[in-house]
């Protein structure tokens, strides 16, 4: 993706466009899974100091950029969103699949189904987690 779409795409969710967005807006685009922060920093190596990628990561949570993802270990990643999600709010009922091969978490679009709470409970987020092998690994049984 070139800098211009990533300008863009900034620009979408009222941005700024500075050199260390730009830098990790463009990791997001290369990858087609979950990122964490320490795979951040391992892709960025010296470019970005950790601090600097963490509120990067606030800043584009927050605007409804990317989107939290938890893993089985409880750890965090983070994935771009798709779709309509904003400063406001979110849209993120869709499974999380984690290939326990390669350890790489993708979105799928697979709605999750309504779920109805007790009368005194209101939900904020749903996550669902599913592991098993994902297409990549599963090649060649």
């Amino acid at each position: 993706m070139n800098t211009l779409a990533a300008n863009n795409l900034l620009k979408t969710y009222k941005l700024r466009s500075t050199p260390n967005r730009q830098t990790i807006l463009h990791l997001f685009l290369r990858k087609d899974h979950a990122l964490s922060h320490a795979d951040i920093e391992n892709e960025i190596a010296d470019s970005l100091d950790r601090v600097t990628v963490y509120r990067t990561l606030k800043t584009f949570l927050n605007r409804g950029l990317i989107h939290k993802v938890l893993d089985d270990a409880g750890g965090l990643k983070y994935a771009l969103c798709v779709g309509d999600c904003s400063v406001a709010e979110h849209h993120h009922n869709h499974l999380h699949f984690k290939c326990v091969r390669c350890g790489q978490t993708n979105c799928l679009d697979v709605e999750v189904p309504e779920i109805r709470l007790p009368r005194d409970y209101s939900v904020e987020e749903i996550n669902v987690l599913v592991q098993g092998v994902c297409s990549a690994c599963g090649t060649g049984r």
